[in-house]
């Protein structure tokens, strides 16, 4: 996978069983005070929730530390913190974003201290001013489509399109046998996606799990699934969510 790519809002809710539990998928193209505003959970727009989101706000301020690289990002609606953690304090492969320069932002929703932040999973500067034109008509998409889901019941489904167009392809939210997956690969990215937490599963827990896998071996793989967009760091480096 190349160093850019596309967010699909692509999003399916089911209701499972009477405690009509929600399952979160796809990324949502949003503005910052919709995050702002959202419950606690999963980002949500009417009866849909989303497993990421994905804004372009203005980059206020970046504040370096050990462990994380913290932006302020701003646009028209609001400002917002985003969080993206370093591995092993490793800069270099920081977001190339620069101050007061717009940048696109893939991430999932937090709160902390009663505060909404954002886990960046991908930051992209935005080369063209149009892209911030398309986001906000793919916003009032996605809000309109939701919309649309809450008054046609659960079994309603739709695909649109949330692609910058700078974008290195789709991003699609899969199964995982159509990830083109197998092996140790597909063990690995199946532990992580059936694991239930909201901070995801722990490196260490995935030792214990495959035992028979040197440490090398499994932090190689972990890597691949990082770069090819099949999973994401969450709390920290040491912990893992699936995209999907």
């Amino acid at each position: 996978m190349n160093d850019t790519f596309g967010g699909d809002f692509n999003a399916t809710q089911t209701n499972d069983g009477a405690a009509g539990e929600k399952k979160a998928e796809g990324i949502a193209p949003v503005l910052i005070k919709q995050i702002l505003n959202s419950p606690e959970g999963n980002f949500q727009m009417f009866d849909m929730s989303f497993s990421m989101v994905c804004i372009k706000g203005i980059v206020r301020n970046i504040d370096t530390s050990s462990t994380k690289i913290t932006y302020t990002l701003e646009d028209s609606t609001g400002r917002i913190e985003a969080h993206y953690w370093l591995e092993e304090g490793d800069t270099s492969k920081s977001p190339n974003v620069m101050l007061n320069k717009y940048a696109t932002v893939y991430g999932s929703v937090r709160s902390q201290g009663g505060q909404k932040t954002l886990m960046v999973f991908k930051m992209l500067p935005v080369n063209d001013p149009n892209e911030v034109v398309t986001h906000i008509l793919e916003m009032l998409t996605a809000r309109y489509k939701s919309e649309e889901f809450a008054t046609k019941g659960s079994n309603f489904e739709f695909n649109g399109g949330s692609k910058a167009s700078n974008d290195g392809g789709s991003f699609g939210m899969q199964a995982a046998n159509d990830l083109g997956l197998e092996g140790k690969n597909l063990a690995i990215f199946k532990a992580i996606k059936e694991h239930i937490s909201n901070d995801g599963i722990s490196r260490n827990e995935l030792k214990r799990k495959f035992t028979q896998m040197k440490e090398a071996e499994l932090n190689g793989i972990l890597d691949f699934l990082i770069s090819e967009g099949h999973i994401y760091s969450s709390i920290d480096t040491d912990h893992f969510l699936s995209t999907e």
